[in-house]
């Protein structure tokens, strides 16, 4: 095991300072009226094998896979989760714009949480 953390070594100070604005909000006791979600987004690379595995076998040679691969399009994964009650919803979708993820915001606020009246 090994444990890091990576800090910008020309932004030390502001980024520690950014970081603990951030926990702090995650310190905050839990309010219903408040919700506090994360948003991520990642693109995601649809990868198939090129050749076929060869399984491993009786006669005690391992499973033989070979490296190359043939790229299958991208993806774009979108995750929402409210850490405090343990809430999470992912999507993936086939593109990434401005205008999905505003309609995935539009989601969150309208579906999700339409009686909040502030989201951290």
């Amino acid at each position: 095991m090994k444990k890091m953390w990576c800090i910008p070594p020309k932004q030390n100070a502001d980024f520690v300072a950014h970081m603990e604005d951030i926990l702090s909000i995650y310190a905050k006791p839990y309010r219903k009226c408040n919700p506090v979600v994360c948003m991520d987004e990642k693109p995601f690379q649809l990868l198939d094998e090129q050749y076929e595995i060869i399984p491993m076998s009786n006669n005690n040679h391992m499973i033989r896979q070979d490296c190359e691969y043939e790229r299958r399009g991208t993806w774009s994964i979108f995750i929402f989760t409210e850490p405090l009650v343990g809430w999470r919803n992912v999507t993936a979708e086939p593109r990434r714009t401005r205008i999905d993820w505003a309609h995935k915001i539009k989601w969150l606020l309208t579906e999700q949480y339409p009686k909040s009246k502030k989201m951290r």
